[in-house]
């Protein structure tokens, strides 16, 4: 029973359901094909006709493109308030929160490789990649080129392996571990992003 109001018993609680309702914003795909899809097709920059690249090693950089791709399309077109929004308590984490996370984890990824001293954290202490989200365009565009950055620099050191068995950094980890790992990373945040864009502006698609 709800006392602060005149809404109580079944029918008050179903008025009060419909209300928090109403702020949830309707799904929606930018797909004329296929409505689950995110773009068409022929608009999509992750799509290709034919086969698929030959390779070992070519296949597990196709994958890991695409879902680096999709983690940016699933942020196209918000604004910095957008994309710094919560999903729902407790939980910290958002767009933008995502894009520092994926920086600061392609940076630790080039510590299991290497046998020198550790990299230091982009953001300090630990979830600070999450915890310190700001609304503001500077924090968004840091974020993104911090990504673009650590991205690209991770690419270049794991370019001098192209021996997928090989094993580097003190722990011995394989290039094809961690190459896996970092498909799995980026395809496990992907599965957040879709979930925090709809609840965002309700927009759907792989």
């Amino acid at each position: 029973m709800i006392t602060s109001g005149k809404l109580t018993g079944e029918r008050g609680l179903s008025r009060l359901n419909m209300v928090r309702m109403s702020d949830q914003p309707a799904r929606w795909s930018r797909a004329t094909i296929h409505p689950d899809m995110w773009a068409d097709p022929g608009d999509d920059p992750r799509h290709s006709e034919g086969a698929g690249p030959d390779g070992e090693l070519a296949t597990l950089q196709d994958f890991l493109t695409g879902y680096r791709m999709t983690l940016r399309m699933k942020c196209e077109g918000l604004d910095a308030e957008q994309l710094a929004r919560r999903s729902v308590p407790p939980s910290t984490m958002s767009l933008l929160g995502l894009l520092r996370h994926l920086a600061e984890v392609e940076r630790d990824w080039r510590n299991w490789i290497s046998a020198g001293d550790p990299l230091p954290r982009l953001y300090g202490a630990k979830d600070a990649d999450f915890d310190g989200v700001v609304a503001e365009q500077a924090e968004v565009d840091a974020a993104y080129s911090d990504l673009e950055r650590e991205q690209a620099a991770t690419d270049a050191a794991l370019a001098e392996h192209s021996d997928l068995g090989a094993r580097l950094g003190k722990d011995g980890t394989s290039v094809r571990e961690l190459m896996v790992h970092r498909i799995e990373e980026y395809a496990r945040h992907c599965g957040h992003a879709d979930l925090l864009r709809e609840r965002i502006d309700g927009r759907v698609g792989q």
